[in-house]
């Protein structure tokens, strides 16, 4: 299934969502940050980067692949890896079956196959939208097998993390996917594959703590929180106030952490130029 395939399925299911919606609510988004209301043709159009303060708004898997790959290169894979409620949390299938309707994904990762200008990767990108993009046993395995993926065609590996980290209704089955998807990263970076990891806001919990803080690479988007405890539970835990951008990509940048900060319009043409980068060594 291409990308195309899928954002007309996923079309379809946000059409009847914005049907329930008043016409100004379709035609206007108010950003989170300044509270400014813009028309939402023009967040599009803005790669939802808001025109008034510059904040980024949350971009969908599929809007995000379709700005960064080639047109209608886009291949989906292990897109139906069946559900697990691995502890029997109460309701918790309901709550997937409300979260695959509202984001037409199966679950919070989309992994496929593309080319970013001519040249072919693997890539996935997380869905905030499904459970603040956590990672449970399908996440992880998703994860794991893309990166199995990638090493056995010697493709690029691209991951976009957005995530409030483990997901607690599966209890430690989703802590294990720390260390899964570690391993699977690491494995691939010692047979020469290339890993680039971009973090947007969140990338928080177990997911910053594992496999997103290990590319060759780490990219991320501008005032991106990047954290495994947020600066709150730190402060009550130290007893003292933290610097006002603790935790931000331009602070990790500054501390060493991350190698760049990149804005969301840059994006394709960063990969590019890394990936050309990577292909002539």
């Amino acid at each position: 299934m291409n990308i195309d395939d899928i954002f007309r399925q996923r079309r379809k299911r946000w059409d009847i969502l914005l049907k329930q919606r008043t016409a100004a609510q379709e035609e206007q988004t108010e950003c989170p940050s300044c509270h400014a209301v813009v028309e939402t043709s023009k967040l599009r159009e803005k790669r939802w980067v808001c025109p008034h303060c510059g904040f980024y708004l949350s971009m969908d898997p599929v809007s995000r692949i379709r700005f960064v790959c080639d047109e209608g290169s886009f291949r989906e894979l292990f897109g139906n890896l069946p559900q697990q409620n691995p502890i029997k949390f109460p309701q918790y299938e309901e709550k997937l079956a409300t979260m695959r309707e509202k984001t037409g994904g199966n679950d919070a990762f989309l992994a496929g196959e593309a080319r970013i200008r001519g040249i072919r990767v693997a890539i996935g990108v997380m869905d905030s939208r499904f459970l603040m993009g956590s990672m449970g046993t399908v996440v992880g395995e998703k994860i794991a097998r893309l990166t199995e993926y990638a090493g056995k065609r010697k493709l690029p590996l691209i991951i976009f993390s957005a995530s409030g980290g483990a997901r607690m209704q599966e209890g430690l089955f989703s802590l294990m996917q720390m260390a899964k998807t570690a391993a699977m990263v690491e494995q691939f970076k010692e047979k020469g594959g290339l890993f680039i990891s971009y973090l947007t806001n969140p990338t928080t919990g177990g997911v910053s703590a594992s496999y997103a803080s290990l590319g060759d690479i780490i990219i991320a988007e501008p005032d991106a929180l990047i954290c495994f405890a947020g600066p709150r539970v730190i402060e009550q835990t130290i007893g003292q106030k933290l610097p006002k951008e603790f935790q931000h990509a331009e602070f990790l940048l500054e501390h060493g952490m991350i190698d760049m900060v990149v804005e969301r319009k840059r994006m394709r043409s960063t990969l590019h130029k890394i990936l050309k980068l990577h292909a002539s060594v």
